[in-house]
C-alpha cells in the first residue's frame, strides 16, 4: 500500500453563514461548525484511506472567534497522521473578510476517522508522509495526543506511553 502526503488528503469547504444556522446574537452556531467540520475532515480522511469512514472522536475544537451571519467560511481539512486503521485530521477554520477578501483563522479542530470495510470492520490505511514544517509538527504531536488519550481512556498504560513519559514520571 503506498503512502500519501497530507496535500493528497487536503479538502476546502467554503460556505456561506445563513440566518438559519446561527444564534440569537447572529453568530454561527457552535454545532453548526461542528457538522461542517465532520463533513470536511470526513472528505480528507477517505481521500487518504479510499475507503469508508467513520468519526471515532471529536478530539479538540477550539472556537476562538465568533462567526457572523453572512460571513464566507473555509474549512481546511488534512489528514496529519495516520495509524493502522485510524487517521487524525487536523481542521483550520478561515473566514473571509467580505471588503478586502483577507483571511483570518477563526478556528481549529483535530477528529479521529477509522476506514473500514463494508461490514463496518477497521482496514489498515496508507501511512501519511508529511512534507512541510508544520505538516512535520502536526504529525509528531498526533501520537502525543493519541497516547494521552489512550492513558486516559486506560486503554495504555502511562509507562508505556513512550511520548509521554516525562510527564508520568
Amino acid at each position: 500500500m503506498p503512502s500519501r502526503t497530507a496535500f493528497q488528503s487536503k479538502t476546502i469547504v467554503t460556505d456561506l453563514v445563513l440566518p438559519s444556522e446561527t444564534n440569537p446574537i447572529n453568530n454561527l452556531f457552535g454545532g453548526e461548525l461542528l457538522a461542517r467540520m465532520d463533513r470536511a475532515a470526513s472528505i480528507a480522511a477517505r481521500r487518504h484511506s479510499r475507503r469508508i469512514v467513520v468519526t471515532a472522536s471529536v478530539n479538540h475544537v477550539a472556537f476562538n472567534r465568533s462567526i457572523p451571519l453572512g460571513s464566507v467560511v473555509m474549512i481546511e481539512a488534512k489528514v496529519s497522521r495516520a495509524f493502522t486503521s485510524s487517521m487524525e485530521v487536523y481542521m483550520d477554520v478561515w473566514i473571509e473578510d467580505r471588503e478586502s477578501g483577507e483571511c483570518v483563522k477563526a478556528n481549529e479542530a483535530i477528529y479521529t476517522f477509522v476506514a473500514v470495510d463494508e461490514t463496518g470492520r477497521p482496514v489498515k490505511v496508507p501511512e501519511l508522509v508529511p512534507e512541510t514544517k508544520l505538516e512535520k509538527q502536526r504529525f509528531d504531536a498526533a501520537l502525543r495526543r493519541k497516547q494521552l488519550s489512550l492513558v486516559l481512556a486506560g486503554k495504555m498504560k502511562p509507562s508505556e506511553a513512550t511520548e509521554l513519559k516525562a510527564l508520568f514520571e
